[in-house]
């Protein structure tokens, strides 16, 4: 009876933590190729230039796969330093990830504004080509101008001019013509309202994420204690 709960425990905690290190593996190759192709072009603080959507993608698969690898080989050994191990891992990423939103959440509105201003005049200086076509690619892709409105470049330029992403009609030096000419509306607004929109696919995801945490950390905590139970059996 012992034998077919450990069993069953082992099979489904491999389970569960093969999808981790799936789930883990469909990040990291997404942050790898947004590096690849897109080079830095998501990054997103001026004041953490290595602080970029690529990198955080990397970190955070790299994390979710070394867990997902750990839980898998925990089970089939039925090691109970690794299942000890891999739930200490699952219970401190659980507890932080709901702080860390909740704290991201409370200062975003309060820091983000300030930085990407920072970030404007670094825009088209040497070594920040990743800023540079981050700001092109929003400025096109969501038809806005700046932060908080197309003035904003006013002070980059020391000019009455705007990059030519923020033009109606994209054309060489159009970011030197008429005001009319160019988007009005404020990027921030445009991207978090983009957010906004999309919140339902992120909360999907948070939520069978979550889900999967809390089954692997059931089985890995469950199958310890039962291996402890079985040892001290047949001790």
């Amino acid at each position: 009876m012992a034998e077919g709960c450990m069993m069953a425990l082992r099979y489904g905690m491999v389970f569960f933590n093969l999808l981790f290190w799936l789930g883990g593996c469909g990040i990291l190759g997404v942050g790898v190729w947004l590096s690849v192709t897109q080079g830095n072009f998501a990054t997103l603080s001026s004041s953490l230039p290595s602080l970029s959507a690529a990198n955080l993608l990397i970190a955070v698969g790299t994390i979710i796969m070394v867990i997902g690898c750990l839980g898998c080989v925990g089970a089939v050994k039925e090691s109970r330093p690794l299942l000890l191990t891999v739930n200490l891992l699952n219970y401190l990423i659980f507890f932080s990830d709901p702080t860390i939103f909740l704290f991201l959440c409370s200062q975003i509105d309060h820091y983000a504004q300030r930085d990407l201003k920072k970030g404007l005049q670094l825009f088209g200086t040497e070594g920040n080509v990743g800023l540079t076509n981050a700001w092109m690619i929003v400025q096109t892709d969501f038809r806005c101008c700046g932060v908080t409105n197309h003035t904003d470049w006013f002070e980059v330029y020391n000019a009455t001019r705007v990059p030519d992403s923020c033009c109606l009609e994209y054309s060489d030096n159009c970011g030197l013509d008429n005001p009319g000419t160019w988007w009005t509306a404020p990027c921030y607004e445009r991207v978090k309202d983009w957010l906004n929109e999309n919140l339902v696919a992120l909360w999907i995801f948070a939520l069978c994420t979550a889900l999967t945490q809390i089954l692997g950390l059931v089985f890995s905590m469950t199958m310890f204690c039962q291996s402890v139970k079985v040892e001290t059996f047949y001790a």
